[in-house]
């Protein structure tokens, strides 16, 4: 099923749709969003390079985590950083969000070039519009479709209100050049209406939870922490794809991840 939603974001929405749009879930019990978002990056990545997805660009929005953390994961999976000002722009919305740094030091030196300081994050319609110039940078202005992936939409919405975050994920799904978007939400830290104003955007919503429950069949959240720095772990991954005509398919599947945001099916 990892596979499944790889597919949909790789090759994009048929022409004339919206484009396919997924929410990772994590909780405090279940926090393995970076095992499927970095999945998701690190395979959208490649299959770029080999000119085997209908993008050919890649905008990573970061919030909660640094642009070199970013880097590291891709040179971790093999693939060429030194090359990647030609394929992939990363908004840094991590380093000075509020706009409060003068002169921030970004302390980068490879790949510096891709990386784009984007300050005061509650204007959504200007980051919308920077997400847009860093795609065509990469792409040009025509047909060409880039993709976009905002590793955490919780650090977003401590900025901006539900509202102004639902329009910004539904014009970036409705723009022309955008093939995919996918982004990660801790619901523990959000009430039910925003968690479902979020996956009503969606057309795709996955969560992965471990297979280690305790001797009384539960599992607290230390234990699942500790999980993560593991080799490895077992897990079921919950899928929920959003067919035509309202219908709505689940898929559940057992796999492997780890502590290096692999997946492996089982």
């Amino acid at each position: 099923m990892a596979e499944s939603i790889f597919r949909k974001l790789r090759d994009g929405g048929e022409e004339g749709e919206l484009a396919p749009a997924l929410t990772i879930e994590e909780t405090v019990a279940s926090p393995f969003g970076l095992d499927v978002s970095g999945y998701l990056l690190t395979n959208l990545s490649s299959s770029i390079l080999a000119g085997k997805s209908k993008s050919q660009g890649l905008v990573l929005i970061t919030f909660s985590r640094s642009p070199s953390f970013c880097l590291q994961l891709l040179k971790r999976k093999g693939i060429v950083v030194s090359s990647s000002s030609k394929w992939i722009r990363i908004l840094d919305c991590y380093t000075d969000p509020l706009g409060w740094i003068d002169q921030p030091s970004s302390g980068f030196s490879e790949g510096s070039s891709l990386i784009k300081l984007h300050k005061c994050v509650s204007d959504l319609r200007k980051l919308f519009s920077t997400v847009i110039e860093a795609g065509r940078e990469l792409v040009g202005d025509g047909k060409t479709h880039f993709c976009v992936a905002i590793d955490s939409v919780n650090e977003l919405l401590r900025h901006s209100s539900m509202p102004l975050v639902s329009g910004l994920l539904t014009d970036l799904r409705s723009h022309a050049q955008i093939s995919s978007v996918f982004w990660s939400l801790n619901t523990d830290l959000h009430q039910e209406k925003v968690t479902n104003a979020l996956e009503y955007i969606s057309t795709m919503k996955a969560n992965l939870e471990p297979l280690c429950p305790s001797s009384d069949g539960q599992r607290n959240a230390l234990e699942n922490l500790f999980l993560v720095h593991q080799d490895f772990g077992k897990g079921r991954f919950h899928v929920r794809f959003k067919l035509r005509k309202g219908r709505v398919r689940v898929m559940v599947s057992t796999l492997l991840f780890c502590s290096l945001c692999s997946i492996i099916l089982i």
